[in-house]
């Protein structure tokens, strides 16, 4: 199914009483909801390194810690670098990207978009990904909500130091039913496809029936190819898409069945991709696959996590399950998902995969070995209200938070 416009068919339209029903099942402050809030009440989240319900612990470690590099940022919300830079770029919700240069933030912005990016909730100036040839064409690629409260790919031209505001180019525009379950995350592939992340529109409990929908590009992970336009297109459509000439789902769409896939990744070395779902009001979970599966379902909202979600029983047929799960509840809120360890700073850790939720402040990490989770293990670091990971030139891993912090992930002295 082409996609010509850009935009997603027309939405369906709910009844007043089961949108009121679903509104108030989402008993949990999601993350968008407290990625503006004052530092107090973001304090009042962490209650401890730990969180309920996780499976199976190798163990705890205290070989890793963090270490602030720096503060003072607007709702961070993910952090970068430009290809074969070792500065770090930090995206602010607000709609403005700061850069860290020899651990001093600079006195002036790469790009200040504020005044056309609409922030609150999930809302914002959610992420950028560097061309992977930025060096040569300078273009770089932005998320944000615009103020009608639609989901805008914008394509900037820009140099080593500076963003040029006015070298805008739309690549692609959702419109969003709600102003929660945004994803927001831009990441380049290895095969040098630029990847999506679109939650279900919203609300909660998947009103609108967009998770299980690949017509819709809500609910997915979307898949373009930004060098090789198609007539009519500012992207090109690869023509390994998985609903490539089908009526079944749209061109874009390279997964679906996705909530709010607000963090996934790449793991280039070993051929992976793992995305970091946030829950509903019981799970939080991380799937892992090989990065050439397309069309895969995730599930949502047949299920959550491993549980049926609307009814106690459920047709799991096709449905890709998590590789790990964990309860929401307690100090437990949002999985907040981050990368594989690739550097060479942390000893004994190569190869692991590491994430956080936002309300627990933990820092686990685990292998994905022969199809299965191995050497889960938690670090005993409570890093605050943790809204993203990045990752820098070397491959070393970095936590932002909602009080403002840029964390560096340190061995232990």
């Amino acid at each position: 199914m082409s996609r010509m416009d850009g935009y997603p068919r027309p939405h369906r339209m709910v009844d007043a009483r089961l949108h009121a029903t679903l509104k108030r099942m989402e008993l949990r402050v999601k993350r968008g909801m407290l990625l503006m809030v004052t530092a107090a009440l973001v304090a009042g989240c962490v209650t401890g390194p730990s969180g309920p319900g996780m499976p199976g612990f190798t163990g705890t470690g205290s070989d890793l810690t963090v270490v602030q590099i720096a503060d003072g940022f607007a709702s961070p919300v993910f952090l970068t670098h430009q290809p074969g830079d070792d500065r770090l770029f930090v995206v602010e919700q607000l709609g403005r990207i700061s850069i860290i240069d020899n651990g001093t933030v600079q006195p002036v912005p790469f790009l200040d978009i504020s005044a056309i990016v609409q922030i609150g909730n999930e809302q914002g100036l959610l992420s950028v990904a560097f061309h992977p040839d930025y060096d040569i064409n300078g273009y770089f690629y932005v998320y944000y909500t615009d103020f009608l409260g639609a989901s805008r790919i914008v394509r900037y031209t820009g140099t080593a130091v500076l963003g040029d505001p006015d070298s805008d180019l739309d690549i692609l525009t959702v419109p969003q039913p709600f102003a929660n379950h945004n994803g927001g995350l831009l990441e380049f592939g290895p095969d040098g496809m630029l990847y999506i992340g679109l939650g279900d529109g919203g609300s909660a409990g998947d009103p609108l029936l967009h998770g299980q929908d690949p017509t819709t590009l809500l609910g997915t992970i979307l898949r373009i190819d930004v060098d090789d336009a198609d007539p009519g297109l500012e992207y090109g459509i690869p023509a390994d898409n998985p609903f490539v000439g089908s009526a079944s789902g749209a061109d874009e769409v390279w997964a679906y069945g996705l909530r709010n896939p607000w963090r996934y990744a790449f793991d280039a070395v070993d051929g992976l991709l793992l995305i970091a779902d946030v829950g509903q009001n019981s799970f939080e979970e991380i799937n892992v696959v090989d990065d050439d599966r397309g069309g895969l379902n995730f599930g949502w909202n047949v299920m959550e996590g491993n549980s049926c979600f609307l009814a106690n029983n459920c047709n799991m047929t096709g449905l890709e399950l998590p590789a790990l799960t964990y309860e929401n509840g307690g100090n437990a809120c949002s999985v907040t998902g981050g990368y594989v360890y690739r550097g060479s700073e942390l000893r004994r850790v190569g190869g692991h995969y590491f994430f956080s939720d936002f309300c627990g402040g933990f820092l686990r990490s685990f292998r994905y070995d022969n199809g299965s989770v191995a050497d889960l293990t938690d670090w005993g670091v409570n890093a605050g209200a943790v809204t993203s990971f990045g990752e820098d030139v070397q491959g070393e891993l970095y936590m932002l938070t909602g009080a403002g912090q840029v964390l560096k992930i340190v061995e232990s002295q």
